[in-house]
């Protein structure tokens, strides 16, 4: 192979990451260019350094030097590194840039990385029922100006939407005015693992959504495309006040971030858009009297045992049953 004695590891992790933005969402591309970056410190480490060094020099040895690198980390984040190294060299054979024993790969990441236990989901659900509460008003909050405006009916719809769908911040970002339909209430949304799905909208959320809509009705008339085109949760601020512009995630965390922040009163409430996601989970066990099927497939888990992780959160009857106990 001419190109192994030629390219460097530095340009073959170029070509690998490039490869992953194109099949994996935003944030899978974030978490593997960090696990690469932390793979390239670790040769800097061992006399290799990727930029000079040539892809014949690398070797499968440097997969358990990276895991023994990683274990300040949680089991859980280890093994999504490992995960993204493993998948550099699967890269390198498929594209027969080198020649690694992936057997051999795949048992030294079985052997040196942590099995992450089941984790039970946290959140605090009466400081986002508070926050949903808060952003429910925000419609009457004071604004200066007619952006301000939009902002405060864009955030109630937002974060009303995030609690009462369990879209996934990425999920709620792309959402498209055509991809809506108000009068069934639903929306067809490409979702995790680039599957289609139907996502079901409340009353309340389609109330929000309609009045922010409706008040930016005159940007959206002006902006010269398709309104089915359009997003449903814009960007205004100062670089798109006059603009039809795509909501980002970080502008979705900083969102929550900021209306956490005013309805608690208090900084780094620890509280994310996928808490509400959580909290979505929770409300249907509650309300269902605990269907873990209907809570699966609202929240389109893939597999069950996902949801069973929220099931302890919405058993009001070992509630009862403990109080009734220890509360005499």
């Amino acid at each position: 192979m001419d190109s192994e004695t030629t390219l460097t590891i530095e340009q073959a992790i170029g070509q690998y990451v490039d490869t992953v933005k194109l099949a994996r969402s935003e944030n899978t591309t974030i978490a593997y260019h960090k696990a690469l970056a932390a793979f390239s410190q670790v040769l800097r480490n061992e006399g290799l350094d990727p930029r000079e060094t040539s892809l014949s020099h690398l070797k499968e040895d440097a997969v358990a030097w990276f895991a023994a690198s990683q274990k300040h980390l949680s089991p859980a984040t280890e093994r999504q590194r490992l995960t993204a190294v493993a998948g550099f060299f699967e890269f390198l054979a498929a594209e027969r840039l080198a020649e690694p024993n992936l057997p051999r790969v795949r048992l030294l990441i079985r052997q040196r990385s942590r099995r992450p236990g089941p984790r039970l989901p946290q959140f605090p659900r009466q400081a986002i029922e508070q926050t949903v509460e808060f952003a429910n008003q925000l419609a009457a909050y004071p604004a200066e100006n007619e952006t301000e405006h939009l902002r405060n009916l864009r955030d109630r719809a937002f974060i009303i939407t995030l609690a009462d769908t369990g879209l996934r911040v990425h999920e709620a970002c792309n959402l498209r005015r055509g991809d809506l339909d108000p009068n069934e209430g639903k929306a067809i949304i490409i979702g995790k693992g680039n599957r289609e799905a139907v996502v079901r909208f409340s009353k309340r959320a389609l109330r929000a959504i309609k009045d922010y809509l409706n008040a930016r009705s005159s940007l959206d008339g002006s902006s010269g495309r398709p309104l089915g085109a359009l997003p449903i949760f814009a960007r205004h601020d100062k670089g798109s006040a006059k603009t039809i512009k795509l909501m980002t995630p970080t502008t979705g965390r900083n969102i929550v971030a900021e209306r956490t922040q005013q309805a608690l009163g208090v900084e780094n409430s620890g509280i994310t858009p996928h808490s509400f996601r959580h909290y979505f989970v929770t409300t249907v066990l509650r309300g269902s009297g605990g269907n873990l099927k209907l809570a699966q497939e609202l929240a389109r888990h893939r597999n069950i045992q996902v949801t069973q992780r929220y099931a302890h959160l919405s058993d009001d009857e070992l509630d009862r049953g403990y109080h009734d106990i220890f509360g005499k």
